[in-house]
């Protein structure tokens, strides 16, 4: 499509009014004014239409160009993006500094991808095999944990003709294709990528296996599913940004995908500066090899911040068609609400409940729509999920607001965070009894398959306790603990052990920061075991407070630091022990001359 040149009529913030561009279509990239600031058109009229420039318009003056460049706002998909740190454009970080140093020099053009480096690609298809869009043809050993596999793109469809083994650019030709009109295709390692539309796929399937976070208290009372979307909101200081680097750190996915989205920029250095040093649990190599960031800082840009999120989907998407699971955080969608909310404001469109545009809903549930578990376009049946966790950052607190009313309305879990626990320096600070999760049912399965049959009763048995623990509590601030019979403070003991002993995790410990599921099985096993045992003694006529001299106590609130990979010989050791100090128990019980005062 041949460029247009128009230019500035008016300008309000990062909305640039344009005219005597007739042919210019929506969402089409443009550069704006004589720094060739890059605009997205938003808006078409007649005569006029309107740009979001993702870069600062200060000094731009009325009558400058506008050029159009007949594409829509796309990202370069392909080797090297694993490791790489992008601004909310796929702009590379390093690159922008290298170029203008500690501050973004505005209209800077920087490739997405490396064209220069030369990667080892290894084919998988010969000459003469058919292929069609989605195919896999080969693979470029992109770090030490994933393999990038080369797709073919869309629209192409044939016998190869020819294949190149060795080392090539991302640019370069690897594979020619000749269709049924004999028309040769040539094909890249590098897709090119429109952001707004999800990438086809063939179908989507059901979610039936969880997404391992470490965070016990999300694998076990609020599980997500690979595939999944979860919302994790809470107001300021509550621990959103800790609990997703969190998932970002350890969950359970192949390629993660965090998205600073208007954050404050000590947290993205914060990330930033730790994660190169992280080891992955499974690997032991270093995290960022299966990582990409994107950080859109709150200093940055209002509209870029709008499109952060969009890219951010699209990479995942791109690594989901390979067959990875992927994990997306993005941290958070509020602030990405409140760019949409200016924008709508400066175009003047009519405001909806505090000022948001009335088409927040649609736009949060076109985001959330594109996770999920889908068979990936291709001859072969390729699984691959999306797994969506965003952050929610309500005023005050308020979860009634609407950016967090229109979430609820769309993800299948909830992990709230609670203020008071946070000021108790609780945490992770999720309350159990006001979150929850919809994949329960779908999960269970999987659950009884792999940790024991037993798992659901001991989810439930735990959630019950807590739940008559809340009740009790506020018996308790009226009449305090010495009122109560001994059955209800066994009750007491049991839930502070639930929520001391299993549900506080520190993400400062080098051990507690990741719990393998299998010893979160083992932890629960233990202290539900124990508190059916203290209720049974407790109706024989033991005390609590003899119960609670027993030494398996100290060793059950030291469980959690048991290492990764010996915690099993630990555990048995703990259920052995609690088995003799109740026989004991029982022993004392049967003979009560024996510990009668003489």
């Amino acid at each position: 499509m041949a460029q247009e040149t128009g230019y500035i009529e008016s300008i309000a913030g990062p909305v640039v009014k344009c005219g005597g561009l007739p042919s210019v279509r929506m969402y089409e990239v443009v550069r704006v004014g004589k720094e060739k600031l890059i605009g997205e058109v938003i808006e078409v009229s007649e005569d006029i239409c309107t740009v979001q420039c993702y870069e600062e318009t200060s000094g731009l003056a009325p009558g400058e160009p506008v050029i159009t460049t007949g594409d829509t706002l796309s990202v370069e998909l392909g080797p090297g993006l694993i490791g790489s740190i992008y601004d909310g454009i796929q702009r590379p970080l390093p690159d922008l500094r290298d170029l203008s140093g500690d501050f973004i020099t505005r209209g800077l053009t920087v490739e997405g991808l490396d064209k220069t480096k030369k990667w080892k690609f290894h084919p998988t298809v010969k000459v003469g095999d058919k292929v069609i869009p989605g195919d896999i043809i080969g693979e470029v050993p992109e770090t030490g944990i994933i393999t990038s596999k080369i797709m073919i793109p869309l629209g192409i469809e044939g016998e190869i003709v020819e294949i190149a083994k060795g080392e090539h650019t991302v640019i370069e030709t690897i594979c020619k294709v000749k269709d049924s009109h004999d028309d040769i295709h040539e094909v890249t390692m590098m897709q090119k990528t429109p952001v707004r539309v999800g990438r086809p796929f063939k179908e989507r399937v059901h979610l039936n296996t969880p997404l391992i976070t470490g965070q016990r208290v999300i694998d076990t009372f609020m599980p997500q599913a690979k595939g999944g979307t979860g919302a994790i909101p809470g107001g300021f200081g509550t621990g959103k940004t800790v609990t997703l680097h969190q998932f970002a750190k350890w969950a359970d996915a192949q390629v993660v995908v965090y998205v600073g989205c208007g954050e404050r920029g000590n947290e993205m250095t914060e990330a930033l500066e730790e994660w190169p040093h992280l080891k992955d649990p499974k690997s032991g190599r270093p995290l960022m090899e299966r990582t990409v960031l994107i950080a859109n800082t709150s200093n940055m840009p209002v509209a870029a911040r709008e499109a952060s999120i969009y890219v951010a989907v699209t990479i995942a998407e791109y690594f989901r068609d390979q067959g990875y699971d992927v994990a997306l955080m993005a941290d958070s969608t509020s602030r990405w609400a409140e760019a949409l909310r200016e924008i709508s404001g400066r175009l003047g469109q009519l405001p909806s409940e505090e000022g948001y545009p009335a088409y927040l809903g649609s736009r949060l549930a076109q985001f959330y729509e594109r996770g999920g578990r889908v068979k990936a376009l291709g001859s072969d049946d390729r699984l691959g999920s999306i797994t969506l966790c965003g952050a929610v950052s309500p005023p005050g607190g308020d979860f009634s607001e609407p950016v967090t009313q229109a979430t609820l309305r769309i993800v299948k879990v909830f992990w709230a965070l609670d203020k008071d626990l946070a000021a108790r320096r609780f945490f992770p600070a999720i309350n159990t009894l006001t979150s929850y999760s919809l994949y329960h049912k779908t999960l269970e399965a999987w659950h009884k398959e792999h940790l024991g049959p037993d798992w659901p009763d001991l989810v439930r048995e735990a959630m019950a306790i807590l739940q008559k623990d809340q009740e009790l509590r506020e018996i308790v601030q009226l009449v305090g603990p010495d009122a109560l019979p001994e059955s209800e403070r066994a009750i007491l003991e049991a839930a502070r052990m639930i929520k001391e002993d299993f549900l506080t995790q520190s993400a400062l410990h080098e051990i507690d920061t990741f719990c393998p599921i299998g010893k979160t099985y083992r932890m629960l096993r233990i202290i539900i075991n124990f508190a059916r045992k203290m209720m049974k003694a407790v109706q024989m006529g033991v005390s609590v407070r003899r119960i609670l001299e027993f030494s398996v106590l100290d060793n059950i609130a030291r469980m959690k630091i048991a290492p990764w990979d010996s915690y099993d010989k630990t555990m048995d050791t703990i259920e052995k022990k609690m088995e003799r100090e109740f026989q004991s128990l029982s022993s004392e019980i049967e003979h009560p001359e024996i510990t009668a005062p003489s």
